[in-house]
Protein backbone atom coordinates (compact mmCIF):
# COMPACT_ATOMS: atom_id res chain seq x y z
CA UNK A 1 0.00 0.00 0.00
CA UNK A 2 1.37 3.41 -1.00
CA UNK A 3 1.63 5.89 1.88
CA UNK A 4 2.78 9.49 2.27
CA UNK A 5 6.53 9.54 1.80
CA UNK A 6 8.83 10.70 4.58
CA UNK A 7 11.39 13.33 3.48
CA UNK A 8 14.86 11.81 3.40
CA UNK A 9 16.09 14.36 5.93
CA UNK A 10 13.57 12.88 8.40
CA UNK A 11 14.42 9.24 7.64
CA UNK A 12 14.19 7.15 10.83
CA UNK A 13 17.47 5.43 9.93
CA UNK A 14 19.21 8.82 10.11
CA UNK A 15 18.26 8.98 13.79
CA UNK A 16 19.49 5.49 14.67
CA UNK A 17 22.93 5.52 16.28
CA UNK A 18 23.90 2.23 14.63
CA UNK A 19 23.75 3.75 11.13
CA UNK A 20 26.16 6.17 9.50
CA UNK A 21 24.28 9.35 8.51
CA UNK A 22 24.20 10.44 4.88
CA UNK A 23 25.80 13.71 3.83
CA UNK A 24 23.60 16.60 2.72
CA UNK A 25 24.50 15.93 -0.95
CA UNK A 26 23.67 12.24 -0.58
CA UNK A 27 20.34 13.07 1.08
CA UNK A 28 19.46 15.45 -1.75
CA UNK A 29 20.30 12.82 -4.38
CA UNK A 30 18.32 10.09 -2.61
CA UNK A 31 15.36 12.45 -2.28
CA UNK A 32 15.38 12.96 -6.06
CA UNK A 33 15.71 9.22 -6.66
CA UNK A 34 13.01 8.19 -4.19
CA UNK A 35 9.67 7.23 -5.75
CA UNK A 36 7.65 6.80 -2.59
CA UNK A 37 6.97 4.46 0.31
CA UNK A 38 4.97 1.30 0.78
CA UNK A 39 3.51 -0.22 3.92
CA UNK A 40 3.08 -3.99 4.16
CA UNK A 41 1.15 -6.05 6.72
CA UNK A 42 2.43 -9.25 8.28
CA UNK A 43 2.27 -12.14 5.81
CA UNK A 44 2.21 -9.93 2.70
CA UNK A 45 4.57 -10.68 -0.17
CA UNK A 46 6.95 -7.90 -1.18
CA UNK A 47 8.72 -9.82 -3.96
CA UNK A 48 7.64 -13.11 -5.55
CA UNK A 49 9.97 -15.82 -6.85
CA UNK A 50 9.96 -16.02 -10.65
CA UNK A 51 8.78 -12.43 -11.13
CA UNK A 52 10.63 -9.26 -12.03
CA UNK A 53 10.55 -6.00 -10.13
CA UNK A 54 11.33 -2.48 -11.33
CA UNK A 55 12.13 -1.38 -7.78
CA UNK A 56 14.61 -1.78 -4.96
CA UNK A 57 13.48 -1.05 -1.41
CA UNK A 58 15.16 0.08 1.77
CA UNK A 59 13.53 -1.24 4.94
CA UNK A 60 12.66 1.68 7.23
CA UNK A 61 10.65 -0.32 9.75
CA UNK A 62 9.77 -3.97 10.29
CA UNK A 63 11.30 -7.37 9.66
CA UNK A 64 11.13 -9.51 6.52
CA UNK A 65 12.20 -13.01 5.56
CA UNK A 66 13.67 -14.19 2.27
CA UNK A 67 13.00 -17.71 1.09
CA UNK A 68 13.23 -19.99 -1.93
CA UNK A 69 10.52 -22.51 -2.83
CA UNK A 70 10.73 -25.86 -4.59
CA UNK A 71 8.14 -27.02 -7.11
CA UNK A 72 6.57 -29.38 -4.54
CA UNK A 73 5.94 -26.57 -2.06
CA UNK A 74 8.87 -27.11 0.28
CA UNK A 75 10.82 -23.97 1.07
CA UNK A 76 14.14 -22.89 2.51
CA UNK A 77 14.28 -19.65 4.48
CA UNK A 78 17.52 -18.05 3.33
CA UNK A 79 17.76 -14.94 5.48
CA UNK A 80 15.95 -12.40 7.62
CA UNK A 81 15.98 -8.72 6.61
CA UNK A 82 16.15 -5.81 9.06
CA UNK A 83 15.86 -1.99 8.92
CA UNK A 84 18.55 -0.57 6.66
CA UNK A 85 18.70 -3.69 4.48
CA UNK A 86 18.01 -3.44 0.75
CA UNK A 87 15.25 -5.62 -0.69
CA UNK A 88 15.75 -6.58 -4.33
CA UNK A 89 19.53 -6.21 -4.34
CA UNK A 90 19.97 -9.98 -3.93
CA UNK A 91 19.34 -10.92 -7.57
CA UNK A 92 20.74 -9.85 -10.92
CA UNK A 93 18.93 -6.68 -12.00
CA UNK A 94 17.62 -8.05 -15.30
CA UNK A 95 16.80 -11.63 -14.22
CA UNK A 96 13.70 -13.22 -12.76
CA UNK A 97 13.81 -13.32 -8.98
CA UNK A 98 15.15 -16.57 -7.55
CA UNK A 99 13.47 -16.00 -4.19
CA UNK A 100 10.46 -14.46 -2.46
CA UNK A 101 10.35 -11.87 0.34
CA UNK A 102 7.57 -11.96 2.92
CA UNK A 103 6.76 -9.60 5.79
CA UNK A 104 7.21 -10.99 9.29
CA UNK A 105 6.67 -7.79 11.30
CA UNK A 106 4.56 -4.98 9.71
CA UNK A 107 6.96 -3.02 7.53
CA UNK A 108 7.48 0.36 5.90
CA UNK A 109 9.71 0.36 2.82
CA UNK A 110 11.29 3.21 0.87
CA UNK A 111 10.98 2.63 -2.91
CA UNK A 112 13.61 3.39 -5.55
CA UNK A 113 13.65 2.58 -9.30
CA UNK A 114 16.29 0.07 -10.37
CA UNK A 115 16.90 2.12 -13.51
CA UNK A 116 18.45 4.96 -11.46
CA UNK A 117 21.10 2.89 -9.72
CA UNK A 118 23.74 3.34 -12.49
CA UNK A 119 23.43 7.10 -11.88
CA UNK A 120 23.92 6.49 -8.16
CA UNK A 121 27.07 4.47 -8.81
CA UNK A 122 28.47 7.04 -11.24
CA UNK A 123 27.56 10.22 -9.36
CA UNK A 124 28.09 9.11 -5.77
CA UNK A 125 30.96 6.63 -5.46
CA UNK A 126 30.58 6.42 -1.67
CA UNK A 127 26.95 5.32 -2.03
CA UNK A 128 28.08 2.83 -4.68
CA UNK A 129 30.66 1.49 -2.24
CA UNK A 130 27.94 1.23 0.42
CA UNK A 131 25.84 -0.88 -1.95
CA UNK A 132 28.76 -3.26 -2.41
CA UNK A 133 29.32 -3.30 1.37
CA UNK A 134 25.67 -4.24 2.01
CA UNK A 135 25.83 -7.01 -0.58
CA UNK A 136 29.07 -8.32 0.93
CA UNK A 137 27.62 -8.20 4.43
CA UNK A 138 24.67 -10.32 3.35
CA UNK A 139 27.09 -12.78 1.73
CA UNK A 140 28.85 -13.07 5.09
CA UNK A 141 25.53 -13.73 6.83
CA UNK A 142 24.70 -16.45 4.29
CA UNK A 143 28.07 -18.09 4.98
CA UNK A 144 27.17 -18.15 8.69
CA UNK A 145 23.74 -19.64 7.96
CA UNK A 146 25.24 -22.30 5.68
CA UNK A 147 27.81 -23.22 8.30
CA UNK A 148 25.06 -23.47 10.91
CA UNK A 149 23.01 -25.85 8.78
CA UNK A 150 25.98 -27.91 7.64
CA UNK A 151 28.18 -28.18 10.74
CA UNK A 152 26.38 -27.18 13.94
CA UNK A 153 24.30 -29.58 16.02
CA UNK A 154 20.55 -28.97 16.30
CA UNK A 155 20.96 -27.18 19.65
CA UNK A 156 23.83 -25.09 18.28
CA UNK A 157 21.79 -24.20 15.17
CA UNK A 158 18.83 -22.91 17.15
CA UNK A 159 21.06 -21.04 19.62
CA UNK A 160 22.98 -19.54 16.70
CA UNK A 161 19.83 -18.32 14.97
CA UNK A 162 18.55 -16.82 18.23
CA UNK A 163 21.72 -14.86 19.02
CA UNK A 164 22.11 -13.77 15.38
CA UNK A 165 18.56 -12.38 15.36
CA UNK A 166 19.08 -10.60 18.68
CA UNK A 167 22.41 -9.22 17.48
CA UNK A 168 20.85 -7.86 14.27
CA UNK A 169 17.96 -6.39 16.27
CA UNK A 170 20.42 -4.64 18.59
CA UNK A 171 22.47 -3.28 15.67
CA UNK A 172 19.43 -1.91 13.82
CA UNK A 173 17.53 -0.40 16.75
CA UNK A 174 14.69 -2.94 17.02
CA UNK A 175 15.75 -3.55 20.62
CA UNK A 176 18.20 -1.75 22.90
CA UNK A 177 20.91 -3.02 25.21
CA UNK A 178 18.55 -3.01 28.17
CA UNK A 179 15.87 -5.08 26.45
CA UNK A 180 16.97 -8.45 25.19
CA UNK A 181 13.44 -9.57 24.33
CA UNK A 182 12.46 -9.27 20.68
CA UNK A 183 8.81 -9.41 19.64
CA UNK A 184 9.11 -11.94 16.85
CA UNK A 185 6.17 -13.96 15.48
CA UNK A 186 8.34 -16.74 14.03
CA UNK A 187 6.71 -20.15 14.15
CA UNK A 188 8.49 -23.41 14.96
CA UNK A 189 7.82 -24.41 11.36
CA UNK A 190 9.73 -21.35 10.11
CA UNK A 191 12.63 -22.10 12.45
CA UNK A 192 12.69 -25.63 11.04
CA UNK A 193 12.59 -24.25 7.47
CA UNK A 194 15.58 -22.01 8.20
CA UNK A 195 17.72 -24.62 9.94
CA UNK A 196 16.91 -27.81 8.04
CA UNK A 197 15.33 -29.55 11.05
CA UNK A 198 12.12 -31.52 11.41
CA UNK A 199 9.30 -29.88 13.32
CA UNK A 200 9.51 -32.52 16.08
CA UNK A 201 13.28 -32.04 16.43
CA UNK A 202 12.84 -28.26 16.52
CA UNK A 203 10.26 -28.52 19.31
CA UNK A 204 12.51 -30.76 21.42
CA UNK A 205 15.52 -28.52 20.84
CA UNK A 206 13.67 -25.36 21.86
CA UNK A 207 12.49 -27.06 25.03
CA UNK A 208 16.02 -28.21 25.86
CA UNK A 209 17.54 -24.75 25.34
CA UNK A 210 14.81 -23.13 27.43
CA UNK A 211 15.34 -25.55 30.31
CA UNK A 212 19.07 -24.83 30.23
CA UNK A 213 18.46 -21.06 30.28
CA UNK A 214 20.18 -20.36 26.98
CA UNK A 215 17.26 -19.38 24.74
CA UNK A 216 13.60 -18.77 25.57
CA UNK A 217 11.76 -18.84 22.25
CA UNK A 218 8.05 -18.70 22.93
CA UNK A 219 5.25 -17.93 20.43
CA UNK A 220 5.58 -14.25 19.57
CA UNK A 221 8.86 -13.44 21.31
CA UNK A 222 12.51 -14.37 21.58
CA UNK A 223 14.58 -13.82 24.74
CA UNK A 224 18.29 -14.51 25.28
CA UNK A 225 19.04 -13.46 28.84
CA UNK A 226 22.79 -14.04 28.64
CA UNK A 227 23.85 -13.11 25.11
CA UNK A 228 27.53 -13.73 25.81
CA UNK A 229 26.91 -17.25 27.14
CA UNK A 230 24.56 -18.15 24.29
CA UNK A 231 26.97 -16.70 21.70
CA UNK A 232 29.84 -18.74 23.09
CA UNK A 233 27.72 -21.87 23.02
CA UNK A 234 26.72 -21.25 19.38
CA UNK A 235 30.29 -20.19 18.43
CA UNK A 236 29.01 -16.87 17.12
CA UNK A 237 30.80 -13.51 17.38
CA UNK A 238 28.37 -10.55 17.67
CA UNK A 239 28.91 -7.65 15.28
CA UNK A 240 29.94 -4.53 17.19
CA UNK A 241 31.55 -2.63 14.32
CA UNK A 242 28.95 0.18 14.26
CA UNK A 243 28.55 2.83 11.59
CA UNK A 244 26.49 0.58 9.30
CA UNK A 245 25.75 2.29 5.96
CA UNK A 246 22.35 2.49 4.33
CA UNK A 247 20.98 3.82 1.07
Amino acid sequence: MDIAATPCRDCPLEKCESFRPLTSDQLAFMQQMKQGENRFARGETVLAQGSRTPNIYTILEGLLLRFRSLDDGRRQIVNFMFPGDLVGLQGAFDDDLSHSVEVLIPARLCRFPRSEFPSLMAGHPQLGYDLVWLAAKEETALEEHLTAVGQRSARERVAYLAVWLIDRALSTGLVDGHNIRLDLPITQSQIADMLGLSLVHTNRTLKSLREEGLVDWSPGSLCVENLRKASEYAQYSPDRSGGRPFV
